[in-house]
C-alpha cells in the first residue's frame, strides 16, 4: 500500500489496517528512568545474586558483574524486569536499543522505558533501532558522546493502534530471532571449519 500525499500512513502495512497513525513524545507514552553504580571499592557491594546490566549487555541473558542487596540499595542502581526497553545512553553504545531478558539492575548509562497501556514495547524498541543513526547524527554530530533521558522523552514516534503495534512488533520479533538463530549456525560452521583445517593440513 503506497500513502497519497500528506497521508499518516507508511508504505506498507499489514492487511486490516486503515486508521492514521498518530504522533507522540516518547515521553507521553512511556515512563522512564535510568540507574547507577555502587561504589566499585567497596567489596559488599559486588558479588551478589542480582545481574548488574551494563550498556553492552542489554541485548545478553546474562551480565559479567552481580550486586548485593546492600549495593543495589545504597547506590542508584535501579531494577528492571524481563521486557522493559533499554536504551544506551553512553559512548560507543550510545542509541543501542534492546528488550531486557533478565531481571536485574542497571547503570547510570541505560535508560529503561516502560510504555504505558496501550503501547507495545517490542514496537516501540525496533521504531528506536530504525531511528538509531538518525539520532546520533543529531545529537550527538555521528561521533561517540552521551545521550540523555530528557532526549529520549522529546523524540516524536509515529504510532498506531495496539493491535498494529503489535502486529509489527511481533514480526520483527520473529525475524530478530531468526536472524540470532542463523548467526549461531554461522559461527558453529567457522568453528568447524577451523578444526578441520587444524586436522586436515600438517
Amino acid at each position: 500500500m503506497f500513502p497519497k500525499q500528506n497521508e499518516k500512513v507508511p508504505e506498507l502495512r499489514f492487511k486490516g489496517f486503515t486508521d492514521d497513525w498518530e504522533q507522540r513524545k516518547l515521553g507521553d507514552i512511556s515512563s522512564s528512568y535510568s540507574g547507577g553504580t555502587p561504589s566499585a571499592g567497596k567489596k559488599e557491594f559486588y558479588g551478589g545474586d542480582i545481574p548488574f546490566i551494563r550498556s553492552a549487555e542489554i541485548n545478553s541473558d546474562y551480565t559479567e558483574l552481580f550486586l548485593t542487596k546492600n549495593g543495589l540499595d545504597v547506590s542508584s542502581a535501579k531494577m528492571v524486569d524481563i521486557g522493559d526497553i533499554l536504551y544506551a545512553l553512553y559512548g560507543a553504545t550510545s542509541g543501542e536499543v534492546g528488550i531486557s531478558k533478565i531481571n536485574g539492575a542497571i547503570n547510570q548509562a541505560i535508560l529503561a522505558i516502560k510504555p504505558n497501556d496501550g503501547y507495545n514495547s517490542q514496537f516501540i524498541m525496533q521504531w528506536l533501532k530504525l531511528e538509531k543513526q538518525k539520532i546520533i547524527e543529531k545529537y550527538l554530530q555521528g561521533g561517540q558522546g552521551n545521550l540523555s533521558g530528557s532526549i529520549v522523552k522529546d523524540l516524536q514516534v509515529k504510532i498506531p493502534n495496539l493491535d498494529e503495534q503489535t502486529q509489527i512488533g511481533n514480526f520483527f520479533k520473529q525475524l530478530d530471532e531468526t536472524l540470532t538463530l542463523q548467526e549461531r549456525e554461522v559461527e558453529n560452521m567457522k568453528m568447524m571449519k577451523k578444526s578441520l583445517l587444524q586436522k586436515l593440513f600438517i
